[in-house]
């Protein structure tokens, strides 16, 4: 689609939102960013993105709260939807954070005018190949291991998506040379229609967003959405101990390249007892798990799906492996933070789901103190209770998900449970029931949202708290 001289809404003022305004203005397109909170600042929503665009392409801008102006290329709107705008528009680009079942959507995609992500905005107007990884856990660290490997091999690689890194923000720099890394949710996945990534990855998918997608055929259909353009000519990498993608790899347009922890492949990447083998072109012994630095047959699994995708686009193996061996695991996810007083303090912040938290339960080889709860994704608890398995001593719950925690915790015999109404009262509660040789671990299975913008500001609290001890 040619964008110069277009007006295109912009919904959701988020980082994502920001990053979609200042390329679409460097395209030369009239742009109205809106969004529903009324309370925001225009102008400091306005000054964001100009602040951003490069020097001699700052453009006349108006804030306004409600009125449409032709001469301007800036626009930002709060609160209500001016509708009398739809006939203006000739394409409508969603922010993630942004449900796309809104009536307001209904009426744009009735009214014709194409609804676009931030990540197909992204696609249309970059170069390069891009290889996509989503799935329901492990996306951040296959993500960033994946775009170090890349990055020892090609000088022109970016790392993007859900990781905290606009795909927008960096298609001025892109060439065909390029190789784009891209972590992409559910949520970004619901508004693609041309994106077509080389090589496509689907780690895992178990319950999340819920509250989002409403069902569970849903969430899967918007995750599966990673290949739904991919030919022959591409690769999408799967794991086959999920049976719900082992299943999805019998339909992929793509060509089919599985990753295993518990059996040997004709072909794919598997683990045979500790060592990591490459079955793609020929069989080849990767490394061994002990040789890594990131722990657990979860990281084991993320490492062997990257392996797979830098295979899949014909990265060098000595390349591979080096990056293997120095990669240093991902902030958030069972980080070490630092032990105090005998006590072993690890940062799990990333654990936003009942699923991702078992996994760090399971890394744990001490007794624990858990720090859980969040925002409710409508999330079922009790596999991650059963999970505790003996070792989880005290159970400190927050946030707006503590009573639903507990009474699953109760049904199910696990009574050692302390109630805290902020993050800071969990964190000295923590301190108060642990004891030389244990660990404090904050794994809240739960979102963030209510009492943090994000899990990294979470994790970060959490990590500034054990310092001060």
């Amino acid at each position: 689609m040619e964008m110069k001289g277009k007006k295109v809404l912009v919904f959701g003022s988020g980082i994502s939102g920001e990053s979609a305004a200042c390329l679409l203005l460097r395209e030369s397109t009239q742009v109205v960013l809106y969004d529903g909170n009324e309370n925001l600042k225009a102008e400091e929503i306005m000054k964001k993105i100009t602040d951003k665009l490069p020097a001699g392409e700052k453009t006349a801008s108006e804030a306004a709260s409600g009125t449409v102006s032709e001469a301007v290329r800036l626009q930002v709107v709060l609160g209500r939807f001016p509708e009398e705008l739809l006939e203006q528009l000739s394409l409508t680009v969603m922010s993630p954070g942004v449900p796309t079942d809104l009536p307001v959507v209904d009426k744009m995609r009735a009214a014709g005018i194409p609804v676009w992500g931030e990540i197909e905005l992204a696609y249309a107007l970059g170069k390069g190949d891009v290889l996509a990884i989503t799935g329901t856990n492990g996306k951040t660290t296959t993500t960033a291991l994946l775009g170090q490997i890349m990055a020892n091999w090609k000088e022109s690689t970016f790392v993007v998506g859900n990781i905290g890194n606009p795909y927008t923000s960096i298609v001025p720099e892109t060439t065909d040379d390029s190789v784009i890394v891209a972590e992409m949710s559910s949520f970004q996945l619901e508004t693609v229609h041309t994106f077509r990534p080389k090589v496509s990855a689907i780690l895992n998918i178990t319950p999340d967003h819920l509250n989002r997608h409403h069902t569970m055929e849903a969430y899967i259909a918007a995750k599966e959405r990673i290949a739904e353009n991919q030919t022959k000519d591409d690769v999408c990498v799967l794991n086959y101990e999920d049976e719900v993608l082992r299943g999805f790899g019998e339909k992929v347009p793509a060509d089919v390249l599985y990753f295993s922890s518990r059996r040997k492949l004709n072909r794919g990447v598997y683990l045979d007892g500790t060592t990591i083998v490459c079955a793609v072109n020929e069989t080849i012994p990767v490394c061994d798990v002990s040789e890594l630095q990131i722990l657990g047959t979860h990281n084991y699994e993320n490492a062997m799906a990257a392996v797979a995708m830098a295979c899949a686009y014909g990265t060098p193996m000595d390349i591979i492996r080096r990056t293997l061996k120095e990669f240093a695991g991902v902030e958030h996810r069972i980080e070490f933070v630092a032990e105090k007083n005998g006590v072993a303090y690890y940062n799990d912040s990333k654990g936003t789901n009942p699923d991702a938290a078992i996994r760090g339960i399971r890394a744990m080889s001490r007794p624990t103190v858990l720090i859980g709860g969040g925002y409710d994704k409508e999330s079922s608890y009790d596999e991650w209770i059963q999970a505790f398995d003996g070792k989880v001593k005290k159970l400190v719950l927050i946030g707006a998900t503590r009573e639903k925690i507990a009474g699953a915790a109760e049904k199910l015999g696990f009574k050692d449970i302390v109630m805290a109404d902020t993050f800071e009262e969990a964190f000295n509660k923590c301190v108060e029931y642990a004891q030389p040789g244990d660990a404090v671990l904050l794994s809240p299975a739960c979102a963030s949202w209510g009492m943090f913008k994000n899990y990294e500001e979470r994790g970060d609290k959490f990590k500034e708290l054990v310092k001060q001890l």
